[in-house]
């Protein structure tokens, strides 16, 4: 593990861009983007897209570590070059940014309320994958819709198995079980959600550090006690729905979490923009962001 890496994530101040769309999702991120589905015929092309449409934000004059801890790829993308280096090592040796990396498998499908992960058919090859682009951490994301606790239990469980599994292989993992926004019972669900985080947490050796990425809890400060135990490095949130300007502002009233932000950081941006107006309306992003995250 990177220790100028970790004691960036662990104490540095800024937010964490998610540039981690994947096949499911990035038909709509390039639609957002300006590019219809008709400029590209197989997933090759879409990808190669969106790659140029990442490689512009994070090439940007306004994407620099002064507000920006880190960034979360695709797996194409960290395969992917930026200037000649690998994004990760880009990210890191030219914007000193931390490179993350979205390993599940997408979502399996809606059982009892919640949608747990598909089963990491290829987690052994993407973490070696992973180390030889000098990765730091990892995420992966499971969805809970409804108030149903063994449902909610068995998303923590599968969240921090995996968890064990790629911290003992050097990264930091980031455990992201997102709450559906419009889930009815949203309040009493974080609070479930909550419960088994912390029981997780207590059964989770020292040495093995991770992260959360939660949607933005009715209660605020709900997630203060997951900051109690050594192994938690960072509790960052997702903005799951909530236009940006909605996100911020609830994320300023949970003092220790920091942005985590895909759809909500790139809102605004088009593929047909000026770089004059692009960097614009990026650097305007990004400082809604950050002061969303560090100005408490």
């Amino acid at each position: 593990m990177n220790k100028k890496q970790f004691d960036r994530m662990k104490n540095g101040k800024g937010f964490i861009a998610a540039l981690d769309q994947s096949g499911g999702s990035t038909p709509k991120a390039l639609l957002n983007y300006g590019i219809t589905e008709d400029k590209y015929s197989n997933d090759e092309e879409m990808f190669n897209l969106v790659h140029e449409m990442r490689k512009r934000i994070i090439t940007n004059e306004a994407f620099t570590s002064d507000r920006i801890l880190a960034a979360i790829l695709f797996k194409v993308t960290m395969n992917s070059k930026v200037d000649n280096k690998f994004t990760g090592d880009y990210l890191w040796e030219e914007k000193g940014i931390v490179p993350f990396l979205k390993i599940d498998e997408g979502l399996d499908e809606l059982k009892d309320g919640v949608q747990l992960m598909k089963p990491f058919k290829h987690i052994d090859e993407l973490l070696k994958n992973a180390k030889e682009r000098n990765i730091f951490g990892t995420k992966m994301r499971s969805v809970i819709k409804e108030l149903n606790e063994k449902s909610i239990e068995k998303v923590v469980d599968q969240q921090f198995e995996y968890a064990k599994k790629i911290s003992d292989a050097g990264f930091v993992p980031i455990i992201e079980p997102e709450v559906d926004i419009h889930a009815k019972d949203k309040a009493e669900i974080e609070e479930v959600l909550k419960k088994y985080l912390i029981e997780g947490l207590k059964n989770l050796e020292k040495e093995n550090y991770v992260m959360f990425k939660l949607t933005l809890p009715e209660k605020e400060n709900l997630y203060e006690d997951l900051y109690n135990f050594s192994q938690t490095i960072r509790v960052v949130a997702l903005s799951g729905g909530y236009s940006r300007d909605e996100a911020n502002k609830k994320l300023r009233k949970n003092k220790s979490v920091i942005a985590s932000y895909s759809r909500a950081l790139t809102e605004g941006l088009n593929v047909n923009q000026t770089d004059e107006e692009f960097t614009k309306i990026l650097d305007e992003s990004i400082e809604k962001n950050y002061s969303a995250s560090v100005e408490k």
